[in-house]
Protein backbone atom coordinates (compact mmCIF):
# COMPACT_ATOMS: atom_id res chain seq x y z
CA UNK A 1 0.00 0.00 0.00
CA UNK A 2 1.01 3.05 -0.87
CA UNK A 3 1.55 6.08 2.25
CA UNK A 4 -0.18 9.21 1.90
CA UNK A 5 3.39 10.81 3.17
CA UNK A 6 5.03 9.78 0.20
CA UNK A 7 5.93 12.54 -3.11
CA UNK A 8 2.79 10.68 -5.01
CA UNK A 9 0.69 11.31 -2.48
CA UNK A 10 1.12 15.04 -1.70
CA UNK A 11 -0.34 17.91 -2.78
CA UNK A 12 1.48 21.29 -1.77
CA UNK A 13 -0.14 25.17 -2.15
CA UNK A 14 3.26 26.03 -2.05
CA UNK A 15 2.32 28.83 1.04
CA UNK A 16 3.50 29.06 5.28
CA UNK A 17 2.41 26.49 7.64
CA UNK A 18 -0.22 28.39 9.86
CA UNK A 19 -0.23 28.07 13.58
CA UNK A 20 -1.72 25.21 15.00
CA UNK A 21 -4.58 26.24 16.38
CA UNK A 22 -5.52 27.95 13.14
CA UNK A 23 -4.59 25.26 11.10
CA UNK A 24 -7.34 22.78 12.97
CA UNK A 25 -9.73 25.43 13.34
CA UNK A 26 -9.70 25.74 9.54
CA UNK A 27 -9.95 22.26 9.29
CA UNK A 28 -13.05 21.67 11.35
CA UNK A 29 -14.84 24.49 9.18
CA UNK A 30 -14.14 22.95 5.92
CA UNK A 31 -15.20 19.39 7.36
CA UNK A 32 -18.45 20.69 8.36
CA UNK A 33 -19.37 21.26 4.66
CA UNK A 34 -20.42 17.77 4.51
CA UNK A 35 -23.92 16.95 5.92
CA UNK A 36 -25.60 14.26 7.54
CA UNK A 37 -27.84 13.32 4.58
CA UNK A 38 -24.61 13.64 2.26
CA UNK A 39 -23.30 10.47 4.09
CA UNK A 40 -25.84 8.39 2.39
CA UNK A 41 -25.59 9.83 -1.24
CA UNK A 42 -24.05 7.32 -4.01
CA UNK A 43 -20.40 7.96 -3.80
CA UNK A 44 -20.97 8.23 -7.64
CA UNK A 45 -22.63 11.61 -6.75
CA UNK A 46 -19.44 13.49 -5.70
CA UNK A 47 -16.75 12.02 -7.79
CA UNK A 48 -14.77 13.57 -10.40
CA UNK A 49 -14.54 12.75 -13.67
CA UNK A 50 -11.50 14.67 -14.99
CA UNK A 51 -8.84 12.55 -13.57
CA UNK A 52 -5.47 11.21 -15.01
CA UNK A 53 -5.06 8.10 -16.34
CA UNK A 54 -2.14 6.58 -18.61
CA UNK A 55 -2.06 3.43 -20.68
CA UNK A 56 0.07 0.31 -19.37
CA UNK A 57 1.27 -0.44 -22.62
CA UNK A 58 2.73 3.21 -23.37
CA UNK A 59 6.57 4.35 -22.32
CA UNK A 60 7.01 7.10 -19.96
CA UNK A 61 7.96 9.77 -22.52
CA UNK A 62 4.67 8.92 -24.17
CA UNK A 63 2.47 9.19 -20.71
CA UNK A 64 4.33 12.50 -19.98
CA UNK A 65 3.19 13.52 -23.52
CA UNK A 66 -0.17 12.94 -23.36
CA UNK A 67 -0.33 14.41 -20.02
CA UNK A 68 1.11 17.74 -21.25
CA UNK A 69 -0.98 17.94 -24.28
CA UNK A 70 -4.26 17.17 -21.88
CA UNK A 71 -3.65 19.67 -19.05
CA UNK A 72 -6.29 17.98 -17.23
CA UNK A 73 -7.78 20.78 -14.80
CA UNK A 74 -8.06 18.95 -11.46
CA UNK A 75 -5.73 18.53 -8.77
CA UNK A 76 -3.22 15.58 -9.90
CA UNK A 77 -2.67 13.06 -6.86
CA UNK A 78 -1.68 9.67 -8.54
CA UNK A 79 -1.47 8.35 -12.09
CA UNK A 80 -3.98 5.77 -12.70
CA UNK A 81 -2.82 2.74 -14.95
CA UNK A 82 -5.28 1.39 -17.46
CA UNK A 83 -5.49 -0.82 -20.60
CA UNK A 84 -7.20 -0.02 -23.60
CA UNK A 85 -11.18 -0.93 -22.27
CA UNK A 86 -10.38 1.59 -19.09
CA UNK A 87 -9.98 -1.44 -16.66
CA UNK A 88 -7.53 -0.59 -13.38
CA UNK A 89 -4.15 -2.13 -13.54
CA UNK A 90 -1.71 -0.33 -10.98
CA UNK A 91 -0.70 3.53 -10.05
CA UNK A 92 2.13 4.87 -10.64
CA UNK A 93 3.74 7.60 -8.20
CA UNK A 94 4.25 10.73 -9.67
CA UNK A 95 8.05 10.98 -8.21
CA UNK A 96 8.65 7.33 -10.06
CA UNK A 97 6.83 8.59 -13.54
CA UNK A 98 9.07 11.58 -13.39
CA UNK A 99 12.58 10.24 -13.13
CA UNK A 100 12.34 6.86 -14.72
CA UNK A 101 13.84 6.79 -17.98
CA UNK A 102 11.52 7.99 -20.81
CA UNK A 103 11.78 4.97 -22.34
CA UNK A 104 10.86 2.31 -19.79
CA UNK A 105 7.62 0.85 -20.48
CA UNK A 106 4.22 1.77 -17.47
CA UNK A 107 3.67 -1.48 -16.74
CA UNK A 108 7.07 -1.78 -15.60
CA UNK A 109 7.04 0.80 -12.86
CA UNK A 110 3.13 0.93 -11.97
CA UNK A 111 2.76 -0.30 -8.43
CA UNK A 112 -0.36 -3.08 -8.81
CA UNK A 113 -1.91 -2.86 -5.60
CA UNK A 114 -4.54 -0.59 -5.84
CA UNK A 115 -7.09 -0.06 -3.41
CA UNK A 116 -10.41 1.11 -5.38
CA UNK A 117 -14.25 1.96 -4.29
CA UNK A 118 -17.13 0.06 -5.78
CA UNK A 119 -19.62 2.83 -7.60
CA UNK A 120 -22.18 1.10 -5.53
CA UNK A 121 -20.52 2.63 -2.56
CA UNK A 122 -21.95 5.25 -0.09
CA UNK A 123 -20.18 8.48 0.75
CA UNK A 124 -19.97 6.91 4.62
CA UNK A 125 -18.08 3.96 3.33
CA UNK A 126 -16.14 5.82 1.03
CA UNK A 127 -15.18 8.54 4.18
CA UNK A 128 -14.16 4.91 6.09
CA UNK A 129 -12.21 4.50 3.22
CA UNK A 130 -10.35 7.58 3.70
CA UNK A 131 -9.58 7.08 7.35
CA UNK A 132 -8.89 3.13 7.22
CA UNK A 133 -6.16 3.73 4.16
CA UNK A 134 -5.09 7.22 4.75
CA UNK A 135 -5.01 7.80 1.29
CA UNK A 136 -5.83 11.48 -0.55
CA UNK A 137 -7.98 9.57 -3.35
CA UNK A 138 -9.41 6.50 -4.80
CA UNK A 139 -10.41 5.28 -7.85
CA UNK A 140 -14.18 4.75 -8.36
CA UNK A 141 -14.67 1.38 -10.51
CA UNK A 142 -17.82 -0.65 -12.03
CA UNK A 143 -18.22 -4.40 -11.91
CA UNK A 144 -15.74 -4.66 -14.63
CA UNK A 145 -12.88 -2.46 -12.61
CA UNK A 146 -13.02 0.24 -15.41
CA UNK A 147 -12.57 3.70 -13.33
CA UNK A 148 -15.53 5.98 -14.08
CA UNK A 149 -14.25 8.60 -11.55
CA UNK A 150 -12.43 9.52 -8.62
CA UNK A 151 -13.29 10.57 -5.26
CA UNK A 152 -10.72 12.45 -3.09
CA UNK A 153 -10.54 14.28 0.15
CA UNK A 154 -12.39 17.50 -1.94
CA UNK A 155 -15.42 15.40 -0.58
CA UNK A 156 -14.66 16.76 3.17
CA UNK A 157 -12.31 19.58 2.55
CA UNK A 158 -12.49 22.84 0.05
CA UNK A 159 -8.90 22.99 -0.29
CA UNK A 160 -5.86 20.96 1.07
CA UNK A 161 -3.01 23.02 2.93
CA UNK A 162 0.63 21.43 3.72
CA UNK A 163 -0.31 17.82 3.38
CA UNK A 164 3.76 17.51 1.91
CA UNK A 165 4.03 17.34 6.12
CA UNK A 166 2.93 13.86 7.54
CA UNK A 167 1.86 15.42 10.71
CA UNK A 168 -0.53 17.94 8.88
CA UNK A 169 -2.20 14.90 6.51
CA UNK A 170 -3.09 12.90 9.87
CA UNK A 171 -4.68 15.86 11.16
CA UNK A 172 -6.45 15.95 8.20
CA UNK A 173 -7.60 12.09 8.44
CA UNK A 174 -8.24 12.66 12.32
CA UNK A 175 -10.52 15.98 11.11
CA UNK A 176 -12.81 13.78 8.86
CA UNK A 177 -13.03 11.29 11.23
CA UNK A 178 -14.29 13.32 13.52
CA UNK A 179 -16.52 14.89 11.35
CA UNK A 180 -17.98 11.15 10.82
CA UNK A 181 -18.73 10.79 13.74
CA UNK A 182 -20.16 14.43 14.71
CA UNK A 183 -22.47 13.16 11.61
CA UNK A 184 -23.74 10.15 12.62
CA UNK A 185 -24.55 11.36 16.68
CA UNK A 186 -28.22 10.99 16.78
CA UNK A 187 -30.58 11.67 19.91
CA UNK A 188 -31.15 9.04 22.80
CA UNK A 189 -34.71 8.94 21.29
CA UNK A 190 -33.49 8.61 17.96
CA UNK A 191 -31.40 5.63 19.07
CA UNK A 192 -33.58 4.07 21.20
CA UNK A 193 -36.25 3.48 18.45
CA UNK A 194 -33.58 2.53 15.82
CA UNK A 195 -32.16 0.15 18.16
CA UNK A 196 -35.21 -1.30 20.53
CA UNK A 197 -36.77 -3.14 17.78
CA UNK A 198 -33.83 -5.24 17.18
CA UNK A 199 -33.11 -5.89 20.84
CA UNK A 200 -37.29 -7.17 21.00
CA UNK A 201 -36.16 -10.00 18.58
CA UNK A 202 -33.92 -11.23 21.47
CA UNK A 203 -37.02 -10.75 23.79
CA UNK A 204 -39.60 -12.84 21.45
CA UNK A 205 -36.25 -15.14 20.94
CA UNK A 206 -35.94 -15.81 24.44
CA UNK A 207 -39.78 -15.99 25.47
CA UNK A 208 -39.97 -18.54 22.49
CA UNK A 209 -37.01 -20.78 23.84
CA UNK A 210 -38.69 -20.94 27.22
CA UNK A 211 -42.09 -22.22 25.38
CA UNK A 212 -39.82 -24.62 23.55
CA UNK A 213 -38.26 -25.95 27.21
CA UNK A 214 -41.88 -26.39 28.00
CA UNK A 215 -42.69 -28.09 25.19
CA UNK A 216 -39.73 -30.81 26.00
CA UNK A 217 -40.27 -30.90 29.34
CA UNK A 218 -41.09 -34.35 29.89
CA UNK A 219 -37.41 -34.83 28.36
CA UNK A 220 -35.69 -32.84 30.53
CA UNK A 221 -37.33 -34.49 33.54
CA UNK A 222 -36.48 -37.81 32.77
CA UNK A 223 -32.74 -36.87 32.00
CA UNK A 224 -32.45 -34.03 34.34
CA UNK A 225 -28.43 -34.15 33.40
CA UNK A 226 -29.57 -32.55 29.94
CA UNK A 227 -30.40 -29.26 31.75
CA UNK A 228 -27.14 -28.39 32.97
CA UNK A 229 -25.68 -28.65 30.26
CA UNK A 230 -28.08 -26.22 28.36
CA UNK A 231 -26.43 -22.79 29.77
CA UNK A 232 -22.62 -24.38 28.04
CA UNK A 233 -24.33 -25.12 24.84
CA UNK A 234 -26.06 -22.14 24.19
CA UNK A 235 -23.04 -19.83 25.46
CA UNK A 236 -20.60 -21.50 22.78
CA UNK A 237 -23.17 -21.12 19.91
CA UNK A 238 -23.95 -17.43 20.92
CA UNK A 239 -19.94 -16.79 21.22
CA UNK A 240 -18.85 -18.44 17.53
CA UNK A 241 -22.07 -16.72 16.61
CA UNK A 242 -21.06 -12.99 17.31
CA UNK A 243 -17.29 -14.00 16.26
CA UNK A 244 -18.86 -14.23 12.67
CA UNK A 245 -21.00 -11.25 12.80
CA UNK A 246 -17.77 -8.73 14.14
CA UNK A 247 -15.82 -10.89 11.47
CA UNK A 248 -17.98 -9.93 8.58
CA UNK A 249 -18.50 -6.49 9.68
CA UNK A 250 -14.91 -5.52 9.69
CA UNK A 251 -14.26 -7.62 6.29
CA UNK A 252 -16.62 -5.79 4.51
CA UNK A 253 -16.24 -2.58 5.71
CA UNK A 254 -16.71 0.03 2.81
CA UNK A 255 -17.28 -2.87 0.66
CA UNK A 256 -20.72 -4.17 -1.19
CA UNK A 257 -21.37 -8.16 -0.88
CA UNK A 258 -22.45 -9.54 -3.91
CA UNK A 259 -24.99 -12.75 -3.88
CA UNK A 260 -22.72 -14.48 -6.49
CA UNK A 261 -20.00 -14.28 -3.55
CA UNK A 262 -22.71 -14.95 -0.73
CA UNK A 263 -22.58 -19.14 -1.17
CA UNK A 264 -19.14 -19.47 -1.46
CA UNK A 265 -18.22 -17.34 2.08
CA UNK A 266 -21.10 -19.66 4.08
CA UNK A 267 -19.94 -22.76 2.77
CA UNK A 268 -16.29 -21.93 4.38
CA UNK A 269 -17.62 -20.26 7.35
CA UNK A 270 -20.22 -23.27 7.86
CA UNK A 271 -16.99 -25.52 7.41
CA UNK A 272 -14.96 -23.43 9.97
CA UNK A 273 -18.29 -23.59 12.26
CA UNK A 274 -18.38 -27.46 11.85
CA UNK A 275 -14.51 -27.58 13.49
CA UNK A 276 -14.83 -25.86 16.20
CA UNK A 277 -18.39 -27.08 17.21
CA UNK A 278 -16.87 -31.09 17.03
CA UNK A 279 -13.57 -29.37 19.00
CA UNK A 280 -16.01 -27.81 21.80
CA UNK A 281 -18.41 -30.53 21.69
CA UNK A 282 -15.84 -33.25 21.71
CA UNK A 283 -14.25 -31.41 24.65
CA UNK A 284 -17.60 -31.04 26.09
CA UNK A 285 -18.54 -34.08 25.75
CA UNK A 286 -15.97 -35.79 27.16
CA UNK A 287 -16.34 -33.92 30.74
CA UNK A 288 -20.16 -34.71 30.65
CA UNK A 289 -19.24 -38.88 30.27
CA UNK A 290 -16.76 -38.24 33.23
CA UNK A 291 -19.25 -36.06 35.52
CA UNK A 292 -22.63 -38.00 34.64
CA UNK A 293 -21.34 -41.27 33.90
CA UNK A 294 -24.19 -41.64 30.96
CA UNK A 295 -22.32 -42.52 27.19
CA UNK A 296 -26.10 -41.23 25.70
CA UNK A 297 -25.97 -37.45 27.54
CA UNK A 298 -22.46 -37.25 26.20
CA UNK A 299 -23.40 -37.89 23.12
CA UNK A 300 -26.13 -36.01 22.54
CA UNK A 301 -23.70 -32.80 24.64
CA UNK A 302 -21.03 -33.07 22.12
CA UNK A 303 -23.83 -33.26 19.28
CA UNK A 304 -25.64 -30.37 19.90
CA UNK A 305 -22.47 -28.16 20.86
CA UNK A 306 -21.79 -29.07 17.37
CA UNK A 307 -24.63 -28.83 15.33
CA UNK A 308 -25.62 -25.98 17.33
CA UNK A 309 -22.14 -24.14 16.94
CA UNK A 310 -21.89 -25.15 12.94
CA UNK A 311 -25.26 -23.80 12.39
CA UNK A 312 -24.28 -20.28 14.75
CA UNK A 313 -21.09 -20.03 12.77
CA UNK A 314 -23.48 -20.15 9.38
CA UNK A 315 -26.27 -17.57 10.66
CA UNK A 316 -23.26 -15.09 11.76
CA UNK A 317 -22.15 -15.16 8.23
CA UNK A 318 -25.24 -14.88 6.40
CA UNK A 319 -27.55 -12.45 8.31
CA UNK A 320 -25.11 -9.35 8.51
CA UNK A 321 -24.12 -10.32 4.75
CA UNK A 322 -27.77 -10.46 4.08
CA UNK A 323 -28.47 -7.25 5.90
CA UNK A 324 -26.36 -6.04 3.95
CA UNK A 325 -27.55 -6.70 0.28
CA UNK A 326 -31.26 -5.75 1.55
CA UNK A 327 -29.76 -2.36 2.24
CA UNK A 328 -29.87 -2.43 5.87
CA UNK A 329 -27.32 -1.36 8.71
CA UNK A 330 -26.14 -4.91 9.77
CA UNK A 331 -24.19 -2.67 12.53
CA UNK A 332 -27.08 -2.50 14.71
CA UNK A 333 -29.17 -5.35 13.51
CA UNK A 334 -27.14 -7.92 12.62
CA UNK A 335 -26.24 -9.05 16.75
CA UNK A 336 -29.88 -9.46 17.91
CA UNK A 337 -30.95 -11.28 14.89
CA UNK A 338 -28.20 -13.58 14.90
CA UNK A 339 -28.11 -14.44 18.58
CA UNK A 340 -32.06 -14.76 18.43
CA UNK A 341 -31.58 -17.47 15.78
CA UNK A 342 -28.74 -19.16 16.65
CA UNK A 343 -30.62 -19.87 20.13
CA UNK A 344 -33.64 -21.11 18.39
CA UNK A 345 -31.93 -23.49 16.36
CA UNK A 346 -29.60 -24.42 18.93
CA UNK A 347 -32.38 -25.87 21.18
CA UNK A 348 -34.18 -27.82 18.44
CA UNK A 349 -30.99 -29.55 17.77
CA UNK A 350 -30.24 -30.32 20.96
CA UNK A 351 -33.58 -31.14 22.23
CA UNK A 352 -34.11 -33.45 19.45
CA UNK A 353 -31.08 -34.94 19.74
CA UNK A 354 -31.88 -35.87 23.43
CA UNK A 355 -34.93 -37.52 22.27
CA UNK A 356 -33.45 -39.42 19.78
CA UNK A 357 -30.97 -40.65 22.09
CA UNK A 358 -32.18 -41.12 25.63
CA UNK A 359 -35.52 -42.68 24.26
Amino acid sequence: MLSSSSPAMSATNGGGTPPESSRVKEGIRMTETLTRDELHDPVAKHMHTDFVQIRADHTVGQALDGIVARQPTGRILYFYVTDAAGRLLGVVPTRRLLLSPREQPISAIMVKHVITIPHQATVLEACEFFILHKLLAFPVVDDERRIIGLVDVDLYTRELSDLDRREDSDNLFQLIGVHLTDAQQRSPWTSFRLRFPWLATNIVAGIAAAFLAGFYEDQLEKVVALALFIPVVLALAESVSIQSVSLVLQTQEGRRPTWSTLAPRLGREFLTGTFLGGACGALVGLVALWWIGRSDVALCVAGGIGAGVACAAFLGQAIPVGLRLLSWDPRVAAGPIALALTDMVTLLVYFNLARWLTG
